[in-house]
């Protein structure tokens, strides 16, 4: 059988010789002491660079065949064609062409059902106009860095990192992804990434094969209603209604099922989803801030200067320790990368990162982000850590935090599952304020939010192009939450010097690191309860964190809607 053996390459001017199959034969021959004329076959399965200290070199995992061994499968290098499913095949609706919807719809053809996707945003390549206005402090609401064909992590940099997946499942995903233009690396990368370049052809890959496999897709095409019948005493999703957002015109449409697989910022959707009887619930999230460095600093430390005349790619870290009973942690590292405004609203500022596809921005950023649960912001424990507050000046200075909105904290996590929400929206909108307007995000340097001064300096030099407004982020967090910033920050400086400080810079807020809200599903159907026919899916229902996890989530509710209509 296959044997795995792992060699090792000291970082010099050439990268290792990944593609020279003879020579990882004749190294795995020599590190298993056997006749390099016994060896057939070699697989590369994993790359990684060490970048400890006492190590600072490749290990590369190779997988070899021997003679006489079934050789490695092929890998499919065109994208599949499934046959065109019967006109009087179930109608399936997928809302949202995020990696949930777009795997969700590609599975449901190839089960021989008729699949329309909507997609409130543009196409992946006429996206590209609304994020040079996002740019420039102007945004579009239904097409941005979170809205719009392929998801926010289209130009959100990619990554398609995924701990919670079992192997051979993400692989599946990755090979997908290959077949439709992704670079083969991804498959044995230990940090596979495509980048914000990249990624938009594959999404539009992607698009092309469902299109040739008989579905359908609609763009601008915004969701509004679903539209639910009782049946012998079960509700139940028969159509939906669409409005086009170039003509303005509201239509119905029929379906036998309905995939809802919007991503984590579409409010609308969950409340479309309360409408139609599914039950919301609260979870966990995080929020902070994105921390950005001069990536040439960052190599130094990490690399001790041996990228200045070695082939390495862009340093980067992963970070986290614990505050006061939360996680303090790094989020969506973006070596050689750019903050980008992730807002979907103009009186509101979000910020997320993004790295093209070789990393070379002269900048290295990552959300830096203290986790939350529901019961932090309820009741007393939340009036004490200053989530009351936070709501309250919001909503003073006309912030619109969703319907239900009110005054007072909830007792219980379950009294208001969209408060979660509301923290979201109020920090973000004061964030605006903060900033000054024009999409501008405040900043504050990371040694002075370290030490809890409330002084600010100039800002430094940025990826954002917005741009940056000196401001104290003490007055914008919530005591608790700006306290375990801060200490995170302290810890970090300890186990990388000069993490926070003069060096760094926090630029807010980050909020959208994942869904606050979990739109209930049975755990066997995978339908929402009391709502047949209804399936939540992804990350905007809170069942997936990333592009690698939606899609096997998108795969794993098609499973599901073809069990019972297929």
């Amino acid at each position: 059988m296959p044997r795995d053996v792992e060699l090792t390459f000291p970082p010099s001017a050439e990268p290792p010789p990944l593609s020279d199959e003879p020579e990882l034969l004749a190294a795995c021959a020599r590190k298993l002491r056997v006749p390099r004329e016994s060896l057939a076959h070699a697989l590369v399965a994993r790359v990684s660079f060490d970048a400890r200290l006492r190590h600072r070199l490749w290990r590369v995992l190779v997988r070899v065949h021997a003679r006489g061994e079934p050789p490695p499968a092929p890998l499919a290098t065109e994208p599949p064609t499934c046959a065109r499913p019967r006109a009087e095949a179930p109608r399936v609706a997928i809302v949202g062409s995020g990696p949930a919807g777009l795997f969700c719809a590609l599975d449901l053809l190839a089960a021989g059902l008729n699949v329309t996707l909507h997609e409130r945003g543009r196409d992946v390549h006429d996206r590209r106009r609304s994020l040079q206005a996002a740019n420039r402090g102007a945004v579009e609401p239904d097409s941005n860095y979170c809205f719009g064909e392929g998801g926010a992590g289209t130009y959100s940099d990619g990554k398609l990192y995924a701990r919670s997946a079992g192997k051979g499942e993400a692989r599946a995903v990755l090979e997908q992804l290959v077949a439709h233009g992704a670079p083969r690396e991804i498959l044995a990368s230990w940090r596979p990434h495509v980048g914000s370049n990249r990624l938009p052809e594959v999404v539009a890959a992607l698009r092309d094969t469902l299109l040739r496999s008989g579905g359908s897709v609609k763009f601008r095409s915004r969701v509004e209603e679903l539209s639910v019948r009782e049946q012998g005493g079960v509700r139940r999703v028969d159509g939906l209604l669409a409005r086009d957002l170039v003509s303005g015109v509201l239509a119905r449409e029929e379906v036998d099922a309905l995939v809802l697989a919007t991503g984590h910022s579409a409010l609308d959707a969950l409340l479309m989803a309360r409408r139609a009887g599914a039950r919301l619930e609260p979870k966990g999230f995080a929020l902070g801030v994105r921390i950005e460095h001069a990536q040439a600093w960052l190599d130094e430390r990490q690399y001790g200067g041996l990228r200045t005349s070695c082939e390495l790619p862009a340093s980067f870290y992963e970070l986290t320790t614990q505050a006061e009973g939360r996680g303090v942690y790094s989020f969506c590292m973006c070596p050689g990368g750019f903050i980008v405004p992730a807002t979907t609203a103009p009186e509101r500022v979000v910020v997320n990162g993004m790295s093209l596809a070789r990393r070379d921005s002269p900048f290295a950023n990552s959300g830096l982000v203290v986790q939350l649960e529901p019961e932090d912001w309820c009741g007393p424990l939340g009036d004490l850590a200053g989530f009351g507050e936070l709501v309250a000046r919001a909503r003073a200075l006309g912030a619109e935090l969703g319907p239900g909105s009110r005054d007072e904290l909830p007792g219980e996590p379950h009294d208001d599952p969209l408060f979660g929400v509301r923290l979201q929206l109020a920090l973000e909108f004061l964030a605006a304020r903060a900033g000054g307007g024009q999409g501008r995000a405040p900043v504050q340097r990371a040694d002075l939010v370290a030490a809890g001064a409330s002084a600010t300096a100039p800002a430094l030099a940025t990826s954002f192009r917005p741009g940056l407004t000196p401001f104290d982020l003490g007055q914008l967090f919530p005591p608790a939450l700006h306290a375990r910033l801060a200490a995170g920050l302290c810890e970090f400086e300890r186990r990388l010097p000069g993490f926070a400080s003069e060096h760094g810079q926090l630029v807010g807020v980050e909020t959208r690191t994942s869904s606050p809200v979990r739109i209930a599903r049975d755990p066997e159907t995978l339908a929402a309860p009391g709502v047949a026919g209804l399936y939540p899916a992804g990350e905007g229902a809170g069942f997936a964190g990333g592009i690698v996890s939606a899609a096997l989530d998108g795969r794993r509710v098609a499973a599901a809607v073809a069990r019972v209509l297929a």
